[in-house]
């Protein structure tokens, strides 16, 4: 019998045990603890379980060391508002009424998972970036950032209440977690949002993480000088590292003695020296701004590193690559932070007994280009910015054995572990997974579908395909913020294990098409090529498929 051979995970009240036919002990029998844990913007390029091009993340690695690691998780709209949405509500952007952040208003009223958590006698808490602009609603707690957060010192609303804390944004954020998990009520489960703000833009490291990287080069990606050849919508849009990415907001390069004049967003140069720059007046607390000693610690880093910049005096190729080097320097500063915070929490639930019956979910809210194809940010379709890590530890530290799924397409080489799952698993499916770890039903309105069973190491038995009983074949992806910052073109697409078809709309008419396993980069689109008219009607028979099975109102 093959579940005899998999490790045992709990779920609910019942559990699978490392021998097929024992008794779960009786104090593994209370119901599961969830601590979901989200980045804003974290690629998977720069998690060392992923990838080991760029960095090491020994504390978020150990949650895929000891549990999951998905291979093939993906969102439905690379967005941080509409991302969050979908993960509350298990619905696609249409259907949970929140599609962009430039006019999103998250309908708060609406069924969520926290309500129906509670519901079922858990206690829930959202701490961090919450990013919906409505106040959070069926939360027995809620500590948020405002708005997009503050690396240093940020103003938080709890509960509806506005108070500044002192400190670095990622480690404050852990800290209220803790306190909160210290005040619950013992006798009850729980489940714990973390949200972390980090690594979103302007990607400013603790003090104490400055320059850490400062000895490493990283390599350009290889579609860094992509030209966009074949890809309209590619080439227009305003993400650039070279054109895009500006020196003092984005770079920190700002002079004390006057401006930096840039060709690219002028406007932000005055904001940028006033974001880092200003110090804060005795006793005051100013949303964004730094302490007199985080303030020196700043400027002795940045301040050699400016004046080198206005000496070089750099352009062309020499300006694009110096513009990445840095990029990458900061945002891989920002998250060592992450990774050694994630190491606080999971040190707090194994100190306070908590960590064999807690699952421990860790995530992003969406994918990021760390220069391929030139970009930074995220939206569209390609793989970068679609794919979005995703690692579950499920009580018991033991790796799961998964069920063998489909062969991966990655942009890379990150080899295969024994405890990978590579099924297709889309943010509209957290919602029904934790329903279903805390063994509460989940509701038919529910566009997602609950991976546990993947977590078991089981082929799930639900029909969702024309072939018959089995997981998902194809995902289906929604983007809508334009005309917005960034001016990515309206799209949606579907994906399949080897193929990606896209449609961009609007005030463009665009289809992209890419064969995944004989180019993997989505360089060279295929649409319209002879030869792919019989695979092209195959996939947009499958994107009209899941535009009804979904009712998007949007059809070919």
């Amino acid at each position: 019998m093959e579940n005899s051979k998999l490790f045992y995970v709990l779920t609910g009240a019942s559990a699978l045990t490392a021998v097929g036919s024992c008794t779960a002990p009786k104090e593994a029998q209370k119901p599961l603890n969830v601590v979901y844990i989200m980045c804003d913007d974290h690629s998977y390029q720069t998690i060392s379980a992923y990838d080991r091009r760029y960095m090491e993340t020994p504390n978020i690695d150990r949650l895929a060391d000891e549990g999951a690691r998905f291979t093939n998780s993906f969102v439905a709209n690379s967005l941080s508002g509409p991302s969050r949405a979908c993960m509350l509500t298990g619905k696609h952007s249409h259907a949970n009424g929140f599609t962009n952040n430039e006019h999103g208003i998250f309908d708060g009223s609406q069924q969520t998972l926290p309500k129906l958590l509670g519901e079922g006698g858990y206690q829930t808490a959202m701490v961090g970036k919450w990013h919906l602009v409505s106040e959070p609603t069926g939360f027995d707690y809620w500590d948020i950032l405002t708005g997009q957060g503050d690396y240093y010192n940020p103003v938080f609303i709890r509960n509806g209440e506005r108070l500044v804390r002192r400190g670095y944004s990622t480690d404050v954020t852990t800290d209220v977690a803790f306190e909160w998990l210290d005040g619950r009520d013992p006798d009850k489960p729980f489940c714990l949002f973390l949200h972390y703000k980090a690594p979103h833009r302007s990607w400013m490291p603790d003090v104490q993480d400055l320059g850490i990287y400062d000895d490493v080069t990283y390599p350009l990606p290889g579609t860094f000088y992509d030209d966009y050849a074949t890809r309209e919508a590619a080439a227009k849009q305003e993400m650039s590292i070279l054109a895009d990415r500006n020196v003092v907001y984005d770079l920190k390069m700002a002079d004390k003695e006057k401006e930096i004049h840039t060709p690219e967003q002028p406007w932000l140069e005055e904001y940028g020296r006033d974001l880092y720059r200003r110090d804060l007046a005795p006793g005051e607390l100013v949303p964004g701004r730094m302490d007199a000693e985080q303030q020196a610690a700043w400027d002795a880093y940045y301040d050699p590193l400016i004046d080198r910049f206005k000496r070089d005096s750099l352009s062309g190729n020499a300006l694009y690559e110096w513009k990445f080097q840095r990029y990458m320097r900061d945002y891989c500063s920002v998250i060592h932070s992450v990774d050694r915070n994630v190491g606080r929490v999971y040190d707090y639930l194994k100190e306070h007994g908590l960590l064999e019956n807690t699952v421990v979910i860790y995530t992003s809210d969406q994918g990021f280009y760390m220069g391929e194809h030139g970009y930074f940010d995220k939206r569209f379709m390609y793989e970068e910015s679609f794919r979005t890590p995703l690692l579950v530890r499920m009580p018991g530290g033991k790796p799961v054995k998964a069920a063998k799924g489909r062969t991966q397409v990655l942009g890379a080489d990150f080899g295969h572990r024994a405890n990978d799952i590579d099924e297709f698993v889309q943010n509209i499916d957290y919602a029904p997974t934790i329903l279903d770890i805390a063994g509460l039903p989940v509701p038919e309105d529910i566009q997602g579908e609950s991976f546990l069973p993947l977590l078991r190491g089981e082929k799930p038995a639900k029909v969702t395909t024309s072939e018959g009983k089995g997981w998902r074949r194809s995902l289906y992806y929604h983007y809508y913020e334009y005309p917005a910052e960034h001016s990515v073109r309206r799209h949606y697409g579907v994906r399949t294990e080897r193929y990606s078809l896209m449609h961009f709309y609007n005030d463009i008419d665009e289809w992209e098409l890419f064969d995944l396993q004989e180019d993997p980069l989505q360089l060279h689109n295929l649409y319209g090529e002879p030869g792919t008219e019989g695979l092209v009607q195959e996939l947009r028979r499958e994107l009209e498929r899941l535009q009804v099975l979904y009712d998007d109102p949007v059809r070919l």
